[in-house]
């Protein structure tokens, strides 16, 4: 049996295309899994992601400390700290850190996080 197993301090964080700060907990093409992925997003204060969309992949977020406002395509609503919220295939999204410290987001894709699934809705 193999282990996949990461480690938060040996992961480097990125940007995404919406201007996220990402790193990847688990993902197929860098850990060896293979049917989703798993990453911390942290949206810094005052900042809003770029409204976009994902064709395929459904993505969870639950929102792991800070506050902020979810934009889901025409409704708008607080999240905070223990929040979970669904964003079906297709539907645009953003998110904006309302509070005063940074928003940590856990993301969960299916089918995993690529770059080439996100398109900018705006």
């Amino acid at each position: 049996m193999k282990i996949l197993k990461t480690s938060y301090q040996n992961i480097p964080p990125y940007t995404t295309k919406d201007g996220s700060i990402i790193r990847e907990l688990m993902h197929p093409q860098v850990h060896g899994n293979t049917n989703q992925s798993l990453a911390e997003a942290i949206v810094p204060i005052g900042f809003t992601t770029r409204y976009h969309q994902h064709a395929r992949s459904e993505e969870l977020y639950h929102i792991l400390s800070g506050g902020g406002e979810m934009r889901l395509a025409n409704n708008i609503f607080k999240v905070a700290a223990g929040d979970t919220i669904c964003i079906a295939p297709g539907t645009p999204h953003q998110i904006t850190n309302t509070g005063s410290d940074e928003l940590k987001i856990l993301c969960c894709c299916v089918p995993p996080y690529t770059h080439a699934d996100t398109q900018l809705a705006d």
